[in-house]
């Protein structure tokens, strides 16, 4: 399916650093962190980039006012217009949902499980439903009416970049004109305690690819897309004019179930098949946001790829960052969040009449590690010239690699 694209022609998104695309990208630009909360797991204070439950309005309807679907709202909000036309222009069954979670509706599980312990019945009106795989994503199909196509995708970390391949694939088999791409998760304390339990969750904020990293650092966000496979003016946002997705890579590892293939073979055949899907040179992207865990693992064998698959086009200075420092690792929801992220470094180009994009920086405690291959890790206020491609990266539990490429065809 070589040069088959998604147009993008909206996107919205929610997480610790806000709504507000201006004033997200100016963070993201500056280095300037989410406020973290801190949680007591087993003794240890672990932080993680949670949003205030207070801060999100409840859902109207009852059984879908969960945490996960509050945060949804909130994203959804900010492209409901677009939505609404879709549907409009295209017809309810031909407006397609792919979206990636991990989240299990675990939250309203434990609390089950609690009320069930202490009065040894479940609460009234508990259902499984709530904790089926496709409930976040039942919540958009009924909130907006839409009858077509649905797909969820629970690739862990990969999730919502892989939703964006299945996205592409079924737009272009004809089962849908329209698509909502994207993800939501959310860092609830059982998925906090998981990643504890399995020793990849810091006990300080995030630190990736620095000598000190010590773990990962959980986030919620939730992010969609509104993409077609041919350019629909009457759908495009001004925000999102020359945006496409032109590159779609995968790969998988078949190594270990939570553990990345120490060599980044699997990272480097994905960030590669991207490449060829678009018919690019590694030379041609501009900028890549990395996967960036902060774990041991992680950051090892993404370094060793990336300095591999762009030291062979001798691009190997090509910017990269991890955005996770400052947003937290928001898993199911991380490849649209940071895809989003590409775009709006690619729409950044333009100011004071030139071709000049600012780029999401790398925060770090700057101690950098000699024993990995040397990267180029964006420091604050750092630009690019004539950015027009940028590579998002998400590699998962095991070993499912998604890289994607979104162009700016107006550079």
């Amino acid at each position: 399916m070589n040069n088959r694209p998604l147009y993008i022609n909206d996107f919205s998104f929610h997480c610790i650093l806000g709504g507000d695309k201006v004033q997200v990208f100016d963070k993201l630009t500056k280095g300037i962190r989410g406020n973290f909360t801190t949680y007591d797991v087993a003794g240890v204070m672990r932080p993680a980039a949670t949003i205030d439950p207070a801060s999100l309005p409840p859902v109207s309807e009852k059984k879908y006012d969960n945490r996960v679907n509050r945060l949804s709202q909130a994203a959804l909000s900010g492209m409901d217009k677009t939505i609404r036309k879709a549907v409009e222009l295209f017809g309810a069954n031909r407006v397609g949902i792919f979206i990636g979670s991990c989240d299990n509706g675990s939250e309203a599980s434990v609390a089950a499980l609690r009320c069930f312990k202490e009065t040894g019945a479940f609460p009234e009106g508990y259902l499984l439903d709530y904790q089926r795989a496709d409930f976040p994503l039942r919540f958009i199909a009924d909130r907006y009416g839409i009858t077509g196509m649905t797909s969820v995708h629970s690739t862990a970390c990969a999730s919502s970049a892989s939703a964006f391949v299945s996205a592409r694939n079924n737009l272009y088999a004809g089962n849908c004109d329209v698509a909502i791409v994207g993800g939501v998760d959310i860092a609830s304390l059982s998925v906090i305690l998981g990643f504890a339990s399995l020793e990849a969750m810091s006990d300080r904020p995030t630190n990736p690819f620095s000598a000190n990293r010590s773990g990962l650092t959980l986030g919620d966000a939730a992010v969609f897309f509104v993409v077609t496979r041919e350019p629909c003016d009457e759908l495009c946002t001004h925000d999102c004019k020359n945006l496409k997705v032109v590159g779609f890579g995968e790969s998988a590892d078949a190594d270990h179930i939570t553990a990345p293939r120490a060599d980044g073979e699997g990272a480097y055949q994905a960030m590669k098949a991207a490449l060829e899907n678009a018919g690019l040179s590694a030379s041609e992207i501009g900028y890549v946001n990395l996967h960036g865990t902060g774990t041991e693992l992680n950051d090892a064998m993404e370094s060793r790829a990336v300095n591999r698959l762009f030291g062979e086009a001798n691009h190997a200075d090509v910017p990269v960052s991890s955005t996770k420092a400052l947003t937290g690792h928001t898993l199911g929801a991380a490849g649209a969040l940071e895809l989003a992220f590409c775009c709006l470094a690619l729409k950044s180009a333009g100011e004071n009449n030139e071709c000049i994009s600012r780029l999401p920086a790398h925060l770090f405690d700057g101690v950098v590690d000699a024993n990995l291959p040397p990267v180029h890790l964006v420091k604050p206020a750092e630009t690019a010239k004539n950015l027009k491609y940028c590579m998002s990266n998400s590699f998962a539990f095991g070993g499912c690699n998604v890289s994607l490429i979104v162009e700016n065809s107006l550079i």
